[in-house]
């Protein structure tokens, strides 16, 4: 005779829930998987297929009672996992904008600017630029499917309810934020060096010839040279990149307890 287990199947279903919270909360910071550009309902059905990829390989944990205090906080918990793998590599893209900001200023292009849908916000054109060529760059080298692999290993080393991220978790988190500044400032430096020399020679020329318009000068020698420094800049870029979104999910692997 067959029998239903119905508290095997209500833990398995739970299963299912807590994975398809950690996946909803990646794909709210995740680079391109959770890009506003990507309509919600393909975003939607992109975490159920991963909630019935992922829910498996979960180790099997005592079900809890879904009205509990404790179920609100196992929900909180799967959620700030999944943000926090997605966090963790959306740090170097934020890094290209400012990288792009830094040099747009530097070269008189700070007022140029595009509306970035991803954002909702105003971008300069040339942090746009960047963030073009860092997601191809992420997406040649495989990183979205190494991004998917973390979170895999996530649902496998922090189960539901079992274990949770730590002060020391947060914390390296926290650290890893302040790569925004440190790796923008590195990424721009190349340029920002070159034209600060272009302008430091526009100001001796002005000085040597006080009669001459620096402005209607300075201003197009200045975008024409910043422009050749990008070009200049670009095959160094690649490498910087590749070490960056290397460092990123390492760093996000770290934090889950996989590496």
């Amino acid at each position: 005779m067959l029998t239903l287990d119905f508290n095997r199947l209500f833990a398995d279903l739970q299963g299912y829930g807590w994975a398809f919270l950690r996946i909803s909360g990646f794909l709210l910071l995740a680079p391109t998987f959770g890009a506003t550009l990507v309509p919600r309902r393909i975003k939607l059905v992109f975490a159920l297929a991963m909630t019935l990829v992922l829910a498996p390989l979960s180790p099997k944990t005592a079900p809890i009672d879904p009205l509990s205090a404790t179920a609100f906080l196992t929900a909180a918990q799967q959620l700030l996992i999944g943000v926090v793998i997605a966090f963790v590599v959306q740090v170097v893209f934020d890094a290209l904008v400012l990288a792009g900001q830094i040099v747009a200023t530097t070269m008189g292009l700070g007022f140029a600017t595009l509306i970035d849908p991803n954002r909702g916000a105003s971008t300069a054109v040339v942090g746009q630029f960047y963030l073009i060529l860092g997601t191809l760059l992420f997406l040649s080298i495989d990183g979205h499917i190494a991004l998917l692999g973390v979170l895999a290993d996530s649902v496998r080393v922090l189960p539901p309810g079992a274990t949770t991220l730590g002060p020391e978790n947060l914390l390296a988190v926290a650290r890893w934020g302040g790569k925004i500044f440190e790796a923008g400032t590195l990424i721009a430096l190349p340029a920002v060096v070159g034209l600060v020399l272009v302008n430091l020679a526009l100001g001796i020329v002005s000085r040597a010839a006080p009669q001459l318009n620096l402005f209607a000068v300075g201003f197009p020698i200045s975008m024409l040279l910043g422009f050749a420094m990008l070009m200049l800049s670009l095959p160094a870029l690649h490498g910087s990149l590749e070490r960056l979104f290397a460092e990123a999910l390492g760093t996000a692997g770290r934090i889950i307890g996989t590496h």
